[in-house]
């Protein structure tokens, strides 16, 4: 089979049993796309994309500060790392493609923006907001406390995060003891792993073993230990695990929590440096995109409708820090 009907009909089997809805009542069924002049009633995964685009909307776009505007460019970091649905190459293996890359495009059309996309490691894009190399930050970048030190934010997704194991693994996640001397993965530098190493150290507070918390950055890397059985579990973002649930068959999700721990729920946004005054401006280009519809489309595109937002919000209560 090749890659892209694998990649199609995985999406395909994504949205009709709603693996990709993580929150919300839309329905799932409904979601896949099945653009004009594409075989296999899927989503587009080729280089030529179609995408969704939106018009400049001069409210939005006067919020930009004036330099920017001159230049006019929106210099967005994105992550190289393949997580279809969220960002992955196209059939072509260099053209990125993805529902985080859709919206960030549509936040820099309302702007009356050229987006200018660059592709580095998790860790690097944050090394690119500090030094004032990209404007924005699109790529599943969740809101928490610690960042908010250091960086503003524009919610455009809600964030939800899975537990993965390899297919019969015979057993559930819903609370730190379920995870006790487990072997589980995570990439680091992300909420999900603030979230583990916060189990972790509960777990050896009431006495029960820690977990031993193994990295990868690749989702190949993990995908390989999980089925060789040196990892018991990997926890990322549940879009990306149910992606891979549906196109490997090899594995199921055991346990799905808000990727912002507890009882609040965790939030996708739109980053920038805290003193680069676009915070603004990008929650108006995401509430407008929301309101016309075309965000929708994108969610529905690439079978997240269950994740979406009503407006944006600038800084909302974000995943707690680590009590010291």
């Amino acid at each position: 089979m090749s890659v892209r009907r694998s990649i199609t009909l995985a999406l395909a089997t994504l949205t009709a049993t709603g693996l990709l809805a993580a929150c919300g009542t839309s329905d799932p069924a409904a979601d896949l796309a099945a653009p004009k002049g594409h075989k296999d009633g899927g989503v587009n995964i080729g280089p030529d994309q179609d995408r969704i685009r939106g018009k400049k909307v001069a409210a939005a776009a006067d919020l930009v500060p004036e330099a920017i505007r001159k230049r006019g460019t929106l210099r967005i970091g994105a992550s190289a790392d393949a997580s279809p649905p969220l960002g992955f190459y196209a059939t072509d293996d260099k053209t990125r493609i993805g529902s985080e890359i859709d919206i960030a495009t549509l936040v820099a059309d309302t702007l009356g923006l050229k987006p200018q996309f660059e592709e580095v490691s998790w860790e690097n894009l944050f090394v690119g907001l500090d030094s004032s190399k990209f404007d924005a930050v699109l790529s599943n970048v969740t809101v928490t406390e610690e960042r908010k030190e250091k960086y503003d934010f524009a919610t455009y997704r809600l964030d939800n995060i899975a537990f993965e194991a390899k297919k019969g693994s015979g057993w559930t996640v819903k609370e730190p003891a379920d995870v006790a001397g487990k072997t589980i993965s995570v990439s680091s530098g992300t909420n999900q792993e603030k979230i583990l190493v916060e189990w972790s150290e509960e777990n050896v507070k009431a006495g029960r073993k820690p977990v031993d918390i193994k990295y990868f950055q690749k989702d190949t890397d993990y995908y390989l230990a999980l089925q060789s059985g040196r990892i018991d579990a990997h926890l990322g973002p549940s879009p990306t695990a149910a992606y891979h649930v549906a196109t490997a068959g090899q594995s199921e999700i055991i346990g799905q929590l808000s990727g912002a721990g507890g009882d609040l729920q965790g939030k996708i946004a739109a980053t920038t440096k805290k003193d680069s005054c676009l915070v603004k401006a990008y929650a108006a280009a995401i509430d407008h995109i929301v309101q016309d519809g075309s965000y929708g489309k994108v969610l529905k595109r690439w079978g997240l409708s269950g994740e979406a937002v009503e407006k944006s919000e600038i800084n909302p209560p974000g995943l707690p820090k680590t009590k010291s």
